[in-house]
């Protein structure tokens, strides 16, 4: 079982700059492959980023490459999320989320993905 804990939103305003940190429980985490995926009011959830155990490759979906970059440092279980250059499209809810398995490109999937944090809110005003 792993327990994920998303931290670090906020209120921000447009071409501001945020990090938003996900703390993993448990020994394997080295294992894990590591998503963000984002909800906004009204709308499905939609996948953010995601990077393999290894910490390469990484995959970002189009509306953030060029301004976010996904991260982890393994020996601390947590992987980041550095957002640069937020626009108020970026509000939403953002989640982490957890594969016990190397996913490689099906990590944009969210049915992929075997644990999920509670989501921190990012706020982005114009």
């Amino acid at each position: 079982q792993v327990q994920l804990v998303e931290s670090g939103g906020g209120l921000v305003q447009a071409g501001d700059s945020l990090r938003v940190s996900c703390a993993a429980s448990g020994r394997t985490f080295s294992g894990y492959q590591m998503g963000w995926f984002r909800q906004a009011p009204g709308k499905e959830r939609e996948f953010v980023a995601t990077i393999s155990p290894s910490g390469s490759p990484t995959y970002y979906a189009n509306s953030v490459k060029g301004r976010f970059t996904i991260s982890r440092d393994n020996a601390k279980n947590t992987v980041y999320l550095q957002m640069n250059v937020l626009k108020p499209e970026d509000t939403a809810v953002y989640y982490c989320a957890a594969a016990a398995s190397y996913l490689g490109v099906f990590g944009t999937v969210p049915k992929k993905y075997d644990y999920w944090g509670q989501g921190t809110q990012v706020t982005v005003s114009s």
